[in-house]
């Protein structure tokens, strides 16, 4: 049996936005209607592509929730009324559209606010969220709630190295996930850029991008929040920690030439699925194989179950990496400095003194 984690159920309908005319019963009798049909069917996937399956799944799940709410409070959720969507986002925040009665963060108000948004849109009517009573009751809601923004802690080389430690070498789990947490920290990647690489270009419908091992390293090419970009991940000084060759490892003993890198491992070890793994559980691998390490050991138990998740390794390497910043920029595919020192946990704040450089 896999110790991999089946992705939760329940995928969200298909975007409403194109509705597909009926297929006509002979299609090569009715050429317009089969024209027809045809470009319905492509519009479709093309909407489906304008964004991921996990927002997609976010979406439908805080759409349920609000439809859920609306019941309860005897509300129509359609058509749109900015009134119900205030009344909606105060109730999260007082903690009155939740079971246990907790408050929602900001962060998750603002998430389901554009979940509403999108969804009312695919149905094509638009929700104005500048109307007075989402607006403002928003606003009030950021100034009464908000709070700074609870950061990853960053594992920095020495920790990943712990973390392959605690990996089995002679198993094909253990080579998979020893080839995914040094790719991740390497190429300063997100767990859905790790989990979406296919062997080579063009080999699946759900890829985001792919890998070229050459001689001084390897190339990775995918699809981000910004488009295409590349990324250059280089051998490294040992071949314990390289890479690249933990990566070609992987690859040769689970017999993978074509298709999705990283997948789940069956039949209790020994054998390689077709399905590729989760980003969720990219995560999962970066937080046991982190408490498993001992990372953090210094803090509280249940404290340190929280600290660790894919955005660790980007961080990591922003935080270790000793070269110009905008090397560290580019590699996270940031579109501005400021946001590479945000993932910079434990770099030096005080480099520049502005104090003693005013004569102060």
């Amino acid at each position: 049996m896999s110790d991999d984690l089946d992705e939760p159920r329940g995928a969200p309908p298909a975007p409403l936005v194109t509705q597909k005319p009926a297929e006509p019963a002979a299609r090569g009798s009715a050429g317009v209607s089969a024209q027809l049909y045809d470009l319905a069917e492509r519009a479709r996937n093309y909407v489906e592509a304008a964004s991921s399956a996990n927002t997609r799944r976010a979406y439908a799940s805080d759409w349920k929730h609000f439809s859920a709410w609306c019941r309860r409070q005897n509300l129509p959720p359609l058509p749109p009324d900015s009134q119900i969507v205030g009344l909606y986002i105060t109730a999260q925040a007082s903690g009155a559209a939740t079971a246990n009665r907790k408050p929602s963060s900001v962060g998750t108000i603002e998430r389901r606010l554009s979940a509403l948004s999108w969804n009312f849109a695919q149905r094509g009517q638009p929700l104005d969220r500048q109307d007075r009573h989402i607006a403002t009751v928003l606003a009030g809601i950021r100034n009464t709630h908000a709070a700074p923004p609870r950061q990853k802690e960053a594992v920095l080389p020495e920790d990943v190295i712990a973390m392959l430690e605690t990996l089995g070498r002679g198993s094909l789990r253990g080579l998979r996930d020893r080839a995914m947490l040094l790719l991740g920290f390497a190429g300063g990647l997100r767990r859905s850029e790790i989990v979406g690489l296919d062997a080579d270009r063009d080999q699946s419908e759900d890829g985001r991008g792919w890998v070229e091992i050459l001689d001084k390293g390897l190339i990775v090419t995918m699809r981000g929040k910004t488009g295409w970009r590349e990324v250059e991940i280089g051998r490294g000084s040992s071949d314990a920690t390289c890479p690249v060759v933990a990566l070609q490892t992987w690859l040769r003993l689970a017999r993978i030439a074509h298709g999705p890198l990283f997948r789940r491992v069956t039949g209790q070890g020994k054998a390689v699925g077709p399905e590729r793994l989760t980003d969720q559980q990219v995560a999962r691998l970066v937080k046991r194989t982190a408490l498993a390490a001992g990372v953090c050991s210094d803090l509280p138990e249940g404290e340190r179950a929280g600290k660790f998740a894919g955005h660790s390794l980007r961080a990591g390497l922003a935080s270790s990496a000793e070269v110009d910043e905008r090397y560290v920029q580019k590699q996270l595919g940031h579109a501005s400095a400021e946001m590479t020192r945000r993932y910079q946990r434990r770099r030096d704040r005080f480099r520049v003194n502005l104090t003693k450089a005013a004569g102060l």
